[in-house]
């Protein structure tokens, strides 16, 4: 049961030392099997099946009488399988590329409130939400009229990625 909780022990320090050397077994090869395996020599991969290996076939030795042979036997079905949870784990990370990032054309249309008074020839400060979350950008009257603070405000153009040129909003 030795060598199996040791194998169990070593699966999790593998899976510690895949946060530190990322990737590492990744270009082992030098790009000879480039794509042919796509992760499935990943420390995370490696380290999912040797520590489950390790931890059931200990659980199998010591719960029943199946010796070696069928501690083995269930260890590798389940050092496999989480073997492939943790490829797919990480593939599906990797791979979550579907969101774009906001750009300054995004806010043209956004209502904000002014956070620092705009005078009529500069700049003030609005707070708007860009992705949902609120960003304080520096900002222009386009109108050419002075906005107070707290004035709730309309963006008509991004002007810069940090500054925009508002419109008062009246209600």
């Amino acid at each position: 049961m030795a060598w199996f909780l040791g194998l169990g022990i070593a699966g999790i320090a593998v899976l510690v030392l895949s946060l530190v050397f990322d990737g590492v077994l990744d270009g082992l090869f030098g790009g000879a099997v480039d794509g042919l395996l796509d992760g499935l020599l990943s420390l995370p991969v490696i380290a999912g099946f040797v520590s489950m290996f390790g931890f059931a076939g200990a659980i199998t030795l010591g719960t029943t009488g199946l010796g070696a042979a069928g501690a083995t036997a269930v260890g590798v079905p389940a050092g496999l399988g989480a073997g492939w949870l943790a490829y797919r784990f990480s593939r599906a990370l990797m791979q979550d590329r579907d969101a774009v990032a906001p750009r300054g054309d995004d806010l043209v249309g956004t209502a904000g409130t002014v956070v620092t008074a705009i005078p009529a020839e500069g700049f003030g400060e609005v707070l708007l939400r860009l992705a949902g979350q609120p960003v304080k950008f520096a900002a222009r009257s386009a109108s050419a009229v002075p906005v107070a603070q707290g004035a709730e405000v309309w963006v008509e153009a991004a002007l810069s990625p940090t500054s925009v040129a508002v419109r008062h909003v009246e209600r």
